[in-house]
């Protein structure tokens, strides 16, 4: 390993993935940062370096945004994060999941979701089926921290993709199942996963096809709908506005579609049409006019609301 060059090698034998810096455009700043980078990434490659380059490296995810093609492009950097996260399904199946292991996997999963959320690298993160392997995190009951924080940061990555989404994102994850694994984290996850996978399912139901996919069946409907209910009526004990915005929303997108409008008639939550959260409603204008939409669909009468009023 010491044979490396102080560039990383392209997977491109006839050049360099990281084009020359230009000093009279670069900062010395920004070249030392990405020496230090490119670093990291060689050190990915040793065994005993590779725990703290994962560490520090993780942190730099929102700070250097070409981080995402620098670990898709540098040879055999994805090949070793995903060795990573194969090395502790034994655990996982034995739920013997240490939490040194889990904090290294979701080291490992910041930078997928790097990756997930970078337009360059996105469609190839999807078009080699990554997200499969994150699977298996989703699919674990065990309520233990280190389960749950792998069952986050793996839901972290999901929710980049879909953050700015395409038909392709939406056709895939479909595709692959994902709304059954968010919905078992929306039943059993804290407050913060249950967000970030009541996140996917809105995302999933802003799309056309993903409306119509999760109403094409009485199962799918209601599988959904079931769960939407019970996560109100966590919020009812444990105030959650954000998490609380993010259902009504998944409701008002449901609404849209005939069948699970008229659905919707006989099995809206009765928080949803009580005085529960009006006090909370009446402060936020977006949301009310969420509800006042689901109220339009499903044809129920309402008193209208003065926004931020009495």
């Amino acid at each position: 390993m010491a044979n490396f060059p102080s560039r990383l090698l392209s997977i491109n034998n006839d050049e360099s993935f990281v084009a020359p810096l230009n000093a009279s455009t670069q900062t010395s700043e920004n070249v030392q940062r990405m020496a230090h980078v490119e670093r990291l990434i060689v050190e990915l490659q040793m065994s005993d370096l590779r725990e703290n380059a994962l560490h520090v490296l993780s942190k730099w995810t929102g700070l250097f945004k070409e981080l995402a093609p620098l670990l898709w492009n540098s040879f055999g950097t994805i090949v070793i994060l995903l060795q990573e996260i194969l090395s502790i399904f034994p655990n996982i199946s034995m739920e013997n999941l240490t939490a040194a292991q889990s904090t290294r996997v979701c080291n490992v999963l910041a930078l997928f979701q790097c990756v997930a959320s970078h337009s360059d690298t996105k469609m190839l993160f999807i078009e080699a089926k990554i997200p499969l392997y994150l699977y298996p995190f989703l699919q674990t009951t065990n309520k233990l921290p280190q389960f749950e924080h792998l069952r986050l940061a793996s839901l972290g990555v999901i929710g980049a993709l879909v953050k700015v989404s395409t038909k392709e994102v939406i056709t895939f994850l479909l595709s692959s199942e994902i709304i059954p694994l968010c919905l078992c984290n929306m039943k059993i996850g804290k407050e913060v996963s249950k967000m970030v996978a009541t996140f996917i399912i809105q995302k999933v139901l802003e799309d056309d096809d993903g409306l119509a996919y999760i109403c094409a069946t009485v199962e799918r409907f209601f599988a959904v709908a079931r769960v939407l209910d019970m996560v109100l009526k966590s919020i009812e004990k444990q105030h959650a506005p954000r998490l609380l915005k993010l259902i009504i929303s998944c409701y008002s997108r449901l609404s849209d579609n005939h069948r699970a409008g008229i659905a919707l008639t006989s099995c809206l939550p009765n928080v949803l049409t009580n005085d529960t959260f009006n006090n909370y409603l009446r402060e936020d204008p977006t949301t009310w006019r969420l509800v006042e939409h689901l109220y339009e669909n499903i044809g129920m009468n309402h008193v209208p609301l003065v926004p931020g009023g009495k």
